[in-house]
């Protein structure tokens, strides 16, 4: 069973709460997501309420996918880019399958489906994200058609003694 998705969904109760639960067991399993194991669902609320009032003043826009129980079951954020030398790309944060679902190729799914979303939004050309290295997502998001354009060594801080790079990936859309 695939998942389904929705671009720029409704936000109601149920969907905040599915993305704060999705968040907080992604990170608890490891994810690189913008926070270190262990978390509360607590410790994620002040960043989704960002992402949600991106939302509201139309910075952001939120890709969900749901299970076939209606469960959300991955998100993407793709965040309209400020500067006005650089509206013609979007970046994407926060790309996320729950544990559960992962390995059945949702991950592929869920970037296919981010990318259809963003050449719906008119004059992007192209993507761009960044991961942390270490955990060998940069070949997953190449593997998606994205091309490591740069890396920053040592720029995230996991823990003290454990630096990771910053790597920075591009998918053209054009």
């Amino acid at each position: 069973m695939s998942l389904t998705f929705a671009f720029d969904p409704p936000v109601t109760p149920d969907l905040r709460d599915g993305v704060l639960d999705l968040w907080t067991d992604v990170t608890n399993a490891g994810g690189s997501v913008g926070f270190v194991p262990p978390v509360t669902r607590e410790d994620i609320r002040p960043e989704l309420v960002k992402h949600l009032t991106g939302m509201a003043d139309g910075r952001t826009r939120l890709l969900v996918g749901r299970d076939a129980e209606g469960q959300v079951a991955a998100t993407a954020f793709l965040a309209l880019n400020t500067h006005r030398l650089m509206g013609h790309w979007l970046w994407l944060y926060t790309v996320m399958v729950h544990p559960r679902h992962q390995g059945r190729g949702y991950g592929r799914d869920l970037m296919t489906a981010a990318a259809d979303a963003a050449r719906t939004v008119d004059g992007i050309e192209a993507i761009r994200l960044t991961c942390r290295g270490g955990l060998g997502l940069e070949r997953f998001y190449e593997s998606c058609g994205y091309k490591e354009v740069g890396r920053v060594p040592g720029a995230i801080r996991v823990a003290p003694g454990d630096d990771r790079d910053d790597v920075f990936l591009l998918l053209p859309l054009t």
